[in-house]
């Protein structure tokens, strides 16, 4: 019974010892963005049948011959989350862990603390390439189809958001203008203009005169229309068409024949309402207002992350574009993730195979909140780890004492057959 003591003081020294080796490793990890403690779970090893001639005995007449480290099991716990000055900072508020790579296997981890490298690629703060989906809308530097949202693709078809340092937005040439304002009623030329922007990027002028026409049908009164389109600087002119604009005798219009001009190939509409909804002419100072569509070209100034999960692009023309979507990855059991080091995990398989959410039609979503600008923090809670650690070298000297003890009472058994 005295060698069970001393196998049994054994087990719990062993056992204890894991524990503080957990406890200090934890400990260690305080300041580890997305850093995941552990526990250390203890078992019965077996148990020991007595005989105490109580044959029809209701109690269970055992006796536990030590202990051993059932598991170690990760603490699923949120962290705390610190605020950043990098928008490219992201912290998860859910379940859920982004997806890394190096140059192997994907490793998954709950530390956001991204940057877009001199590559344009974004990537972890040592190197790893962050995964996610590609919006595919990118052409040889030139932005293709300008997007807000990219679903996420195939769980394992995800990639390396890696992005061109150099992207351009592609011009959109105008293809309507819009006039509102008044033409008095005097017989001067008025003269109304909008910048219009050809498919190649080059922005011209649209400069539409109106002279009261020489034969005027009452009731209302008509305007002979010149419509030029020029250079902005050296007043070439590439184009010119003509019109008559009517109005009723309360200054309503009621027809016009100029309805398109020519912008160096590009057709633009032109757009003078109906009624009291655009150009009028009545006995009033002239006004005008000209709204022009279309967009000029514009240069990458560089790529941001949201709290959507979304990189985006952002011009010198002052558009946006969705170029990628970074992936959230699930699990069926983050417990069973196998740590690779620090806040690094590889799937095993406890944890089962990553997969996405989806939503009610079936397409692959992040399926949890998250943030940028900040960073969750380790889990590891520093008033319980040190409490820990004094409860576990209590019980390390306890089990030491149990086997001196043993080993006191071995010595006095000796010394008696002596």
């Amino acid at each position: 019974m005295m060698s069970q003591a001393f196998y049994t003081g054994i087990t719990g020294i062993r056992a204890t010892d894991q524990a503080i080796n957990v406890i200090s490793d934890n400990l260690a990890n305080t300041a580890t963005i997305g850093y995941r403690g552990y526990n250390t779970e203890f078992s019965n090893l077996f148990e020991r049948a007595v005989s105490t001639g109580a044959g029809n005995s209701s109690v269970d007449s055992s006796i536990g011959v030590g202990t051993r480290v059932g598991a170690i099991v990760m603490d699923e716990s949120k962290g705390v989350y610190n605020l950043t000055e990098s928008s490219t900072d992201m912290a998860i508020l859910g379940d859920g862990w982004f997806g890394i790579q190096g140059y192997g296997d994907t490793v998954y981890t709950r530390d956001g603390g991204f940057t877009f490298d001199s590559n344009r690629d974004l990537v972890t703060r040592d190197g790893y390439f962050v995964l996610g989906t590609l919006g595919n809308n990118i052409t040889d530097g030139v932005l293709t189809n300008q997007l807000t949202e990219i679903p996420l693709g195939d769980v394992n078809a995800q990639e390396k958001l890696s992005f061109p340092k150099e992207l351009i937005f592609p011009p959109i040439a105008t293809s309507e203008v819009s006039i509102s304002g008044n033409l008095s009623l005097t017989d001067n030329i008025q003269t109304i203009s909008s910048p219009v922007i050809t498919s190649t990027g080059q922005v011209n002028n649209l400069r539409i005169q109106y002279t009261k026409s020489a034969v005027q049908v009452p009731p209302g009164v008509q305007w002979d229309i010149l419509a030029t389109v020029e250079d902005r600087n050296t007043e070439e002119v590439y184009s010119t068409q003509t019109g008559v604009v009517s109005f009723d005798n309360l200054g309503a219009l009621t027809s016009n024949t100029l309805t398109s001009v020519d912008n160096q190939g590009s057709s633009v509409a032109i757009d003078m309402g109906t009624g009291y909804t655009g150009l009028i002419s009545i006995d009033a100072p002239q006004s005008a207002i000209s709204v022009a569509d279309g967009l000029t070209d514009g240069e990458l100034l560089g790529y941001d992350t949201n709290k959507n999960g979304e990189v985006i692009a952002t011009f010198t023309n002052g558009q946006q574009s969705n170029v990628g979507t970074i992936a959230i990855y699930h699990f069926a059991n983050d417990r069973g993730l196998e740590r690779a080091s620090g806040a690094k995990f590889i799937q095993s398989v406890n944890s089962g195979d990553p997969f996405f959410s989806q939503d009610e039609n079936g397409n692959n979503i992040i399926g949890t909140d998250l943030t940028n600008q900040k960073l969750e923090g380790s889990n590891v809670r520093v008033e319980q780890g040190l409490t820990d650690i004094i409860i576990m070298q209590r019980t390390f000297d306890a089990n030491s004492k149990s086997i001196t003890t043993a080993d006191q009472m071995l010595q006095k058994a000796l010394n008696m057959d002596a």
